[in-house]
């Protein structure tokens, strides 16, 4: 199955230490370029995420960002290092002493390094809830790439079907119109009135009728078209492949519309050039 380039996906989950939330954003790019914002609790964890999510997508630009958010179950406990308080107390009681009004800031005191001892944050259990939580996310990041995958892939069945149509349309006109184009050449010649070899005659419109020959670039397009639904049918990253095949696609269509001396085939060859952009422009976002 065919999947987009473009997705959304996100997912929380509750810790000890609050709510983690996990984004996943992508769109379409030539490889995959990874951009991650993580809090600083959990930076060690970039090479595992950056795996995980490489392991998963192919092509794209991703961001993945990951929120803490502290929980609010009760009041925050403030634990104070009683001893360390005493000596800062007394070194700053010494210095008020010697300085004339001077006065002890009880919010300066709690500043000082270590008074206000900070609480121990298991980093195992924290470590471990960031992983799965990438894990959910990326399953429905990935459920849903799919999912427009799919829906990109029905649209260029639907384009190639068309394709395939008009090429066989060109098929059944080909005939007339080289029958048309041979009365025309034979009656022109006929007004001339001149006497004319008849073998050099026939040459010159067999070589007429050759330089109109578009059995090759049809032959092409029904291999390309049938070389797009194999490339369809693997259900894997066909993004490249499927771009290159379109570059064929417009050469065969340009060459066909080059040789065109009917409206009809002139027609036809810009309706093949419509339908081969509306498909590049979705296999743009096809990993």
């Amino acid at each position: 199955m065919l999947h987009s380039m473009t997705a959304f996906a996100s997912a929380e989950t509750a810790t000890p230490l609050g709510a983690l939330s996990c984004e996943l954003r992508s769109v379409n790019h030539r490889y995959l370029e990874l951009q991650m914002r993580l809090p600083e609790e959990l930076r060690a964890l970039e090479s595992n995420i950056r795996e995980r999510v490489a392991a998963r997508v192919a092509r794209g630009k991703v961001d993945l960002s990951i929120r803490l958010r502290a929980g609010s179950a009760g009041p925050p406990t403030l634990d104070i290092d009683e001893a360390l308080l005493d000596r800062v107390l007394e070194r700053a009681g010494a210095i008020a002493a010697r300085v004339e009004h001077a006065r002890l800031d009880p919010l300066a005191l709690l500043a000082w390094p270590g008074v206000v001892r900070e609480p121990e944050r298991d980093a195992g259990v924290l470590n471990a809830a960031a992983l799965a939580l990438v894990g959910q996310a990326l399953e429905e990041f990935s459920a849903a790439r799919a999912r427009e995958g799919e829906r990109l892939q029905g649209f260029i069945v639907e384009r190639l079907d068309a394709i395939a149509t008009l090429i066989a349309q060109l098929r059944v006109w080909l005939p007339e119109i080289r029958a048309a184009l041979r009365l025309k050449l034979e009656t022109r010649l006929a007004d001339l009135k001149l006497p004319l070899d008849p073998g050099r005659v026939e040459q010159e419109l067999v070589l007429g009728l050759s330089k109109l020959d578009v059995d090759e670039e049809l032959d092409r397009l029904t291999s390309h078209v049938a070389e797009a639904r194999s490339t369809l049918a693997r259900g894997e990253a066909a993004g490249r492949r499927l771009d290159f095949l379109l570059q064929e696609f417009n050469r065969e269509a340009n060459t066909l519309g080059s040789k065109s001396v009917d409206a009809r085939t002139s027609q036809a060859s810009v309706e093949l050039k419509v339908l081969i952009e509306q498909v590049r422009e979705q296999v743009q976002n096809i990993e």
